[in-house]
């Protein structure tokens, strides 16, 4: 973990005692993404699956539509710049430099395609989970990293399908999303019958992130916002927030969650 952390003297006061010492903070640097020769974006993020986030970023865009349509992805030896060639939806790509929105991200994300078919998806899988699923992927969520343990300073994503459980961190909530999103395309597992836990607020640019890669249930920890619940409820996708302890909010398409013993 070092490689994403610095040492920072500071001076701590608690207890009304004065403590000069080193504090472990996050390193946060620019990524900067290629597709296809062009510049798409450059991000503030930590320098760790930088592949899986240009994978989740551009399929969550639509800008990709299959994980086999790429052709070929690199990460510079220095880590800071990640090359993508790919076979491209030209109309959403276009949309990425016409108009964007600015997203209520920690670190102001970015994003294009909130109209049109993304928009018009419906997820209409007819899988439930047990009530206790969703208990047991909280308890592993909950675990601490090492990261967060030394810096208390990253979000997190984490996506149970079948067996398998993928996760990923970044000071961003949606660079966490995509980077878990990205990771779960590239090991090609099939996301229809999964559910994501997720830290941060569920706000709409986080719902349709996984509604394009067919999640059907998403937990935060977090509250969510008008827009994310209307956003859930038109996209067919479970909502749930303030998953504290034993604790939550099912706001949306509460049948997919079993909740008798």
């Amino acid at each position: 973990m070092q490689k994403h952390t610095i040492h920072i003297p500071i001076i701590k006061i608690y207890d009304n005692s004065i403590e000069y010492k080193d504090d472990i903070v996050i390193k946060e640097d620019r990524l900067n993404l290629y597709l296809n020769g062009i510049k798409i974006i450059s991000t503030m993020c930590i320098l760790e699956d930088q592949d899986s986030y240009a994978v989740g970023f551009l399929m969550s865009e639509g800008v990709i539509e299959n994980i086999d349509d790429i052709k070929d992805i690199k990460v510079s030896k220095d880590g800071l710049n990640v090359y993508v060639n790919a076979k491209i939806n030209d109309d959403n790509m276009s949309n990425l430099f016409h108009e964007k929105t600015l997203t209520s991200g920690c670190c102001v994300g970015v994003s294009a395609n909130f109209e049109g078919k993304i928009i018009e998806k419906f997820l209409s899988q007819k899988t439930k989970f047990h009530i206790n699923q969703v208990i047991y992927a909280l308890n592993e969520f909950r675990k601490n990293t090492d990261l967060f343990s030394l810096t208390g300073c990253v979000h997190k994503a984490m996506l149970f399908c079948d067996d398998m459980i993928f996760l990923s961190e970044d000071i961003g909530r949606h660079n966490a999303l995509d980077k878990v999103l990205g990771k779960t395309k590239m090991a090609r597992a099939n996301t229809q019958k999964s559910l994501i836990a997720v830290s941060g607020r569920l706000s709409m640019e986080m719902v349709i992130k996984c509604a394009m890669h067919d999640i059907p249930v998403i937990i935060s920890n977090a509250a969510t916002t008008a827009l994310g619940i209307k956003s859930a409820q038109n996209l067919g996708i479970t909502l749930i927030g303030f998953a504290r302890n034993n604790n939550l909010n099912i706001y949306t398409h509460n049948s997919r969650i079993i909740l008798t013993k």
